[in-house]
């Protein structure tokens, strides 16, 4: 009988295990923390490669490298194109290149910084005159943000 359970194990059908390798769209998105239709959009704008449509697409791991790539270069303020342009350059470009699209994106930040100070200025200006006026007065916050005029409480 032993033989006979033996024989019948030789010829049964073996399951095969097919694991497949990488991530699908779903997943993808998920260990990236962004949506599906993120994904798409950076395949649309030529910042990710289309697996090929072979039954269900599947995606390297080194796309999840990509993605989240994109993501902390957009979170830096990188435009797709620069995001696109350092990209090219992570795959054999010069370091120098990379220095200066990140010294571009700093100095625009800096540009945002100091607009930004100069509106604290003025809001806490105008904020301070409102406080010190009497309350039969006309709003300085108002009468600024409503005057025909530039003067010196107008935003940058």
């Amino acid at each position: 009988m032993i033989r006979g359970n033996a024989s019948r194990r030789a010829h049964a059908p073996q399951a095969t295990v097919r694991k497949e390798s990488g991530l699908t769209i779903g997943r993808l998105a998920e260990a990236a923390d962004v949506g599906v239709e993120t994904i798409r959009y950076y395949q649309r704008r030529r910042l990710l490669p289309v697996p090929p449509a072979v039954g269900v697409r599947r995606y390297p791991k080194a796309v999840l490298r990509r993605v989240r790539f994109i993501r902390r270069s957009q979170a830096l303020g990188f435009s797709l194109e620069e995001i696109r342009e350092l990209l090219r350059l992570e795959e054999g470009g010069s370091r120098s290149e990379v220095r200066r699209i990140a010294r571009d994106r700093l100095g625009n930040v800096r540009d945002k910084l100091a607009a930004l100070h100069k509106m604290e200025h003025v809001l806490a200006h105008l904020v301070a005159e409102c406080e010190s006026s009497g309350a039969q007065a006309p709003c300085p916050i108002i009468g600024a943000l409503a005057a025909d005029t530039e003067g010196p409480h107008d935003t940058p």
